[in-house]
């Protein structure tokens, strides 16, 4: 039995379950009222947010193109676009800290369940396409996508060893 080399579908698919795990987390602290909740509730906001503007961004500016170039089936990009659009959207109100309380509780949630979603696309059928297309070097854009995400990540912690 062979052991399939880690490809850009397996880092993106990482991503997808540390965010879910995150969201997972957050769910949790819901019902809560405890201060320390409340900030750790934040953090984890903070933090979700974060990983899906990155991750959005290395998706769109290394893997879309990639794929469109190699795949026949751009409908699957354009809306893969789409829904990376209205998660942006909900991203943005989160960051702003409008609401408070149960509005903000309920867009964290409706963005997980959001992300949920657009995953299950991703994973059952673009990435699915992405591996059977012979024109992706997926395992060279695993190294493409991961160098992105490092820069990304180093611009929004604002380390300038790391920038």
């Amino acid at each position: 039995m062979t052991t399939r080399e880690k490809d850009a579908c397996d880092l993106l698919d990482a991503d997808h379950k540390a965010v879910k795990k995150l969201f997972k987390e957050y769910d949790t602290l819901t019902g809560s009222r405890a201060k320390s909740a409340n900030q750790r509730k934040d953090e984890l906001a903070t933090e979700i947010c974060q990983m899906l503007t990155v991750h959005a961004q290395i998706e769109e500016e290394i893997f879309y193109p990639a794929f469109r170039a190699a795949v026949a089936d751009t409908d699957l990009v354009e809306e893969a676009e789409v829904e990376h659009q209205t998660a942006k959207d909900l991203i943005a109100q989160i960051e702003s800290r409008a609401d408070s309380g149960d509005k903000f509780d309920a867009k964290v949630k409706v963005l997980g369940e959001y992300i949920d979603h657009h995953v299950k696309e991703e994973r059952t059928e673009m990435f699915v396409k992405a591996r059977a297309a012979r024109k992706l070097d997926l395992v060279a854009m695993r190294g493409e996508l991961e160098a992105r995400k490092e820069e990304l990540l180093a611009e929004l912690v604002g380390d300038p060893q790391l920038a």
